[in-house]
């Protein structure tokens, strides 16, 4: 007979039976769910943000050798204060190339002359090329070029080093690209005073038409006498102002070059998922790489700083916006790459290494790097790998069990991989639903300036949608046979697969953004693999006795979750990278998106981003959520979350724009437009405001302002009656997506302050092959376009103008679309154009041809009415605009 104590005892101890459904309790989701929050903002968002000290110009003494920020500020300082910097302005043809002149000479003189030799050289080219959607042409615009080289080295082989000059109108381009002008100039300085020569010559390039865009960097690499030795580029640019500098673009081929910036870059920062994204052309711009790797065919490194983009191209990117920090960084590593190319021996001949690479840095804290055939080996190997883990799992669950079978245990893995995956759709679906619904209400753009307010519209709705439908399988069909840790492990294991399979599509499909799929496998399997070593996974099968006292305390039965434990700790290093990463990508698309145009819907972008980084991030980790007791109310405590913030977004909290800081970008040309007809007539002529919108709210936020814009009307209703729709698009970004655009007639003339001559000198038909010859001279301001559209039956046959768009014919779309610019000459532009028609007949319109100029300096007077309008815009707004004059006739 067992005593009365004993007895009490064992029922508080000891309740037999099985409960493989125990979990944690509930209050400790909230702490769980902090938990990442904290990481986010005490481990990545400080190391993103991480800069070195400013070196002052009194410690270089103490510091040879190292870039001196504070001298490169001081040369920032005076670049700044010259002000707007547009090609074929005073300021950036004359003005600005004395600045740099007088401080290559200052470098000259204080340049070790035993050792190095220091040439100068101020090209003026003329050119043109097919660029996007347009010929772009330019005439006696300025680089300031200089080649320093070691006395002691034959090398003909240069390392080139480029950065622009020009900014757009309204802005001094401190940022863009005026940080990185002053890093290259004391960049030159501290190698033209090293006691350590280099092998080969380094050719810095001060191009002074980038924004055009890219014409001094074609100038240079198809004209100049040096480019043909340059074997390799660093092009430095700037995506707003300060930062860090991200290495967003690298070869074409050739992956020794990052083997020189693992080895040489103190603060690497780099990613082979921005090269992807920039030349999947999602990002409404380009640089100068691009002209180097096509026309000149060299490989080379493109790097920009990418922080505060909302200063970029306004009055805003000033000196003062510009961290002297930043630009210590950016010269710190300028300055080691340099040195380190100026002395690769693969600059002597070509390098066998064929072929991508795949790269990226890890917090900033080291870089790693593999060609792309390392990658498709170690993607396969990886995947197989984990897939061989899941299956030993499932194996070991089988052995531990004794209800579950194996096959069981694999009918329920498949059923949980199969939600897993509708989960995924559902963590992509549900931001990009949140996207649509907001632009439905005319509220795109609400975390333009709040950008926190992702974590609910985007990010809390992700968790939702990848986590709810395994939460709702285990609430209606719960296991008998199988433990809740068990289940948990089979939904950790359902990412691991999605991952391999994702990474052997990836790599399939040629895309080198897959090695976020293997960091994934890696630190999972890793895990999973750690825990079938130690046999705490076994322990997940919790079908022994539970105690009361567990009971009483809560504690979850056989240390079923303690396997756990091993996953998030290792969950710890990839959730840091993948939120690195996404922000890093948020930092650039926040402000890019408010210059993206009307005819896309900006919030899909984010919503995106957003999906993939929960997934990425948080694929694992959210899986946990279902360790606790009522997840379903977790869950809707994230939906609350996701309603608290939709009522705060479309609150003013919510509104995108503000002052100085945040700014909303309106293109406005106040125009004037001839239209004259087939016999000479003027058939109408008016002025107006021509808008090219930025973004996707167009100019909705000013019906409640003073700006009186009554008479808006679509520029897509003309775009049948008129070549280009009857607009002065400036270049192929504003022409593209002209339909969206808005014209403003004025009832008073618009004075524009210069004249566009646009004359046909001569007509000649030819009757044996059935072509005349239109021969035309245009002159004006240093901005011009010409639209060319042949009409009915005929076609152009040639023209004086580059030729590729006549002989690749479906690749361009009509009218076509000449830029034509210059610097300081200002020759008429003399061209022609042969038309062919199949009857022969030029007695009858044949051709419709259209001339705009573009007054774009702030030299130019704007008349006193649209001064007076242009005063009327809210504070918030930053207005690019000038005057323009439009001329069609037709032929």
């Amino acid at each position: 007979e067992i005593p009365l104590d004993t007895a009490l005892i064992e029922s508080l101890m000891v309740r037999k039976g099985h409960d493989r459904t125990r979990r944690l309790s509930w209050y400790y989701a909230p702490s769980f769910i902090l938990l990442w929050l904290s990481l986010f903002y005490a481990i990545v968002i400080p190391l993103y943000n991480r800069l070195p000290d400013r070196v002052s110009m009194a410690e270089e003494s103490f510091k040879p050798g190292q870039f001196v920020g504070e001298r490169a500020q001081k040369q920032l300082y005076v670049y700044d204060r010259i002000g707007p910097k547009v090609t074929g302005t005073y300021a950036n043809e004359v003005t600005t190339v004395a600045f740099l002149v007088n401080e290559v000479e200052k470098i000259r003189e204080e340049m070790r002359s035993d050792l190095y030799e220091l040439e100068l050289d101020i090209q003026s080219p003329t050119g043109s090329y097919v660029f996007n959607e347009m010929v772009n042409m330019y005439q006696g615009i300025h680089n300031v070029i200089v080649k320093l080289s070691a006395k002691s080295s034959p090398s003909e082989s240069y390392l080139l080093v480029n950065s622009h000059f020009d900014s757009k109108p309204t802005s001094p381009g401190s940022g863009d690209d005026g940080t990185m002008v002053v890093v290259m100039l004391e960049v030159l300085r501290q190698m033209s005073i090293s006691e350590t020569p280099f092998q080969h010559p380094i050719v810095f390039l001060f191009n002074g038409a980038e924004e055009n865009p890219l014409q001094g960097s074609h100038g240079f690499i198809t004209q100049h006498k040096w480019a043909p030795n340059c074997k390799a580029f660093i092009n430095l640019e700037v995506g707003g102002s300060g930062g860090r500098d991200l290495l967003f673009q690298s070869g074409p081929n050739n992956p020794w070059l990052m083997k020189y910036y693992r080895k040489h870059a103190e603060h690497p920062f780099a990613t082979t998922m921005a090269e992807e994204i920039f030349q999947s052309g999602i990002l409404p711009s380009d640089s100068d790489f691009r002209i180097f790797r096509d026309y000149g065919n060299i490989p080379g490194l493109d790097i920009a700083q990418i922080n505060n983009g909302y200063v970029y191209h306004t009055p805003f990117d000033t000196y003062e916006a510009v961290p002297g920090r930043a630009v210590q960084n950016s010269g710190n590593n300028i300055l080691a790459l340099v040195r380190g190319y100026s002395n690769a021996s693969e600059l002597l001949e070509k390098s066998d290494d064929e072929g991508h690479a795949i790269f990226f840095d890890f917090l900033g804290l080291f870089f790693i790097y593999y060609t792309e055939t390392t990658g498709i080996v170690l993607n396969c190997v990886i995947g197989v790998i984990s897939l061989l883990l899941v299956g030993v799992s499932i194996w070991r669950m089988a052995q531990q069990s004794d209800e579950a079978s194996i096959k069981d245990i694999s009918i329920t893995f498949l059923i949980i991989l199969g939600l897993h995956v509708f989960g995924f759709i559902l963590c992509i679906c549900l931001p990009l639903l949140m996207a649509v619904i907001f632009d439905a209400g005319d509220r795109s753009l609400t975390y333009f300036t709040s950008n926190w307010l992702v974590f609910g519209l985007f990010i809390c709705p992700a968790v939702v949608g990848l986590v709810i439908p395994l939460t709702l399988y285990y609430t209606w069909k719960p296991s008998d046979t199988i433990s809740h840790p068990y289940h948990l492990q089979l939904s950790l294991h359902a990412h691991l697969v999605f991952f391999a399979f994702l990474a052997l599509i990836l790599t399939a499909m040629g895309f080198r953004s897959q090695y976020l799929s293997v960091i994934s496998m890696i630190f999972y399997g890793g895990a999973l693999l750690i825990n079938l070593l130690t046999k705490l996974h076994d322990r997940g099968n919790c079908g022994l006795q539970i105690t009361h006292l567990e009971t009483l305390l809560k504690i979850p039965s056989c240390a079923g979750y303690y396997w756990a434990i091993v996953v998030m700790v290792l969950q710890v290093l990839p959730f840091c990278y993948f939120c690195y990463l996404f922000y890093t990508f948020l930092v650039i698309f926040f402000p890019v998106l408010g210059r993206n145009g009307y005819s896309t819907n900006p919030d899909l972008f984010i919503a995106l981003f957003c999906g993939l980084c929960t997934f990425f991030a948080l694929g694992f980790a959210v899986q946990f959520i279902n360790m606790f007791r009522w997840p379903k109310l977790i869950i809707l405590s994230l939906g609350v979350v996701t309603f608290i913030f939709c009522m705060i977004a479309v609150s003013e909290v919510g509104f995108p724009y503000r002052a100085k800081t945040n700014v909303m970008r309106v293109n406005c040309l106040h125009t004037r437009r001839y239209f004259y007809e087939f016999d000479g007539t003027l058939s109408h002529n008016d002025s107006g405001y021509y808008f090219d919108y930025q973004d996707r709210r167009a100019l909705n936020p000013f019906k409640d302002s003073k700006l009186d814009i009554t008479g808006l009307q679509p520029v897509k209703q003309d775009c049948n009656k008129y070549v280009m729709c009857g607009v002065p698009c400036f270049y192929y970004s504003w022409c593209r997506w002209r339909e969206w655009d808005g014209w403003l007639p004025r009832k008073s003339e618009v004075i524009v302050p210069g004249e566009l001559n646009f004359l046909l000198l001569s007509k000649t038909v030819t009757q044996s092959n059935n072509t005349a010859r239109f021969e035309f001279q245009l002159s004006g301001p240093a901005h011009m376009n010409v639209f060319i559209q042949p009409l009915g039956e005929a076609k152009v046959a040639d023209w004086s103008f580059v030729k590729k768009m006549l002989e690749e014919p479906d690749e361009y779309e009509l009218p076509y679309q000449i830029f034509f610019s210059y610097g300081t000459d200002a020759t008429p532009l003399r061209f022609y154009i042969d038309v062919w028609k199949p009857d022969g007949d030029f007695s009858v319109q044949s051709l419709e041809i259209a001339a705009a100029g573009h007054f774009v300096s702030l030299d130019y007077e704007r008349d006193a009415e649209a001064r007076k309008f242009l005063a009327n815009f809210p504070d918030y707004v930053h207005i690019m605009e000038w005057p323009s004059i439009f001329k069609r006739y037709i032929y």
